[in-house]
């Protein structure tokens, strides 16, 4: 601050806006340098719900106060967002109290020293559905490491279960990694290259021909029951599927998503 006033004739206001240029000047060398680490957060009301990952350079800034304060300050204005649907682009031009997001982000990078990066934003819509959320490896109780949302509907009116069948889901998720929903939603190219590389494996083992069709189905059965949440073993009562737990329930899933680092 001394070097500030000395620098510009100890005026206070030339000397706010040369920490202020010095500071976005830090951020803007900053802003080339990687960023691998960093968290995940989650955050919800009656309209939608939305799932951020921020990163950092390094772990400890990513568990520190002041930037876990700032991601629920980013949060906070996802939640106020103009377009539910906006993108990463949109959300970093979106303005609130007379400063876009990417403002925000470079003050915070000047604040902290180190590059940081919106890597994703989800939103999903609550309209005529339930939603819920799981944080593990959590640093907050809605910022963490992993977090896996759903969105679902039930005929059920009990909150509490809803609450706890759902969050149930959610930590699977978290757990066993899904691709998609169901086999239906598998992508086509994901399904003929794992068919390919099974089929290879399968010659390669010196079965007959006659044979190696049955044997696919039975290795692509085995890789959807793996891949696909619905068909999964459910990671609390193995004995049984998720589709088994959630009709047990009475919940159907809409959706799910999830965001990592």
């Amino acid at each position: 601050c001394k070097k500030a006033l000395s620098e510009n004739k100890n005026d206070i206001s030339l000397a706010i806006d040369y920490l202020r240029k010095k500071g976005l000047a830090k951020a803007s060398k900053k802003s080339s340098r990687e960023a691998n680490e960093g968290v995940v957060a989650a955050y919800s009301n009656e309209a939608f719900t939305v799932l951020l990952k921020i990163n950092t350079e390094t772990d400890f800034a990513a568990k520190s106060e002041t930037f876990l304060d700032f991601v629920d300050q980013i949060g906070s204005f996802a939640l106020k967002s103009s377009d539910s649907g906006s993108d990463k682009k949109q959300f970093l031009n979106e303005s609130f109290n007379n400063k876009t997001i990417n403002d925000y982000f470079t003050e915070m990078i000047a604040k902290i020293g180190e590059n940081l990066i919106l890597s994703d934003i989800i939103y999903l819509s609550n309209e005529d559905s339930l939603s819920n959320f799981y944080v593990h490896n959590s640093y907050r109780n809605n910022i963490g490491k992993i977090i896996s949302a759903i969105k679902y509907k039930s005929i059920d009116n009990n909150k509490d279960e809803l609450s706890s069948v759902s969050k149930n889901i959610c930590m699977h998720i978290a757990a066993m990694k899904p691709l998609s929903l169901n086999i239906d939603d598998l992508n086509d190219d994901l399904i003929n290259k794992e068919k390919e590389i099974q089929k290879d494996l399968i010659l390669s083992s010196g079965k007959p021909q006659n044979m190696v069709d049955k044997i696919l189905d039975g290795k692509m059965r085995k890789f959807y029951n793996e891949v696909t949440l619905l068909n999964q073993n459910f990671v609390l009562d193995p004995n049984i599927t998720v589709k088994e737990y959630l009709k047990n329930n009475n919940l159907n899933i809409l959706s799910f998503k999830t965001l990592s680092l």
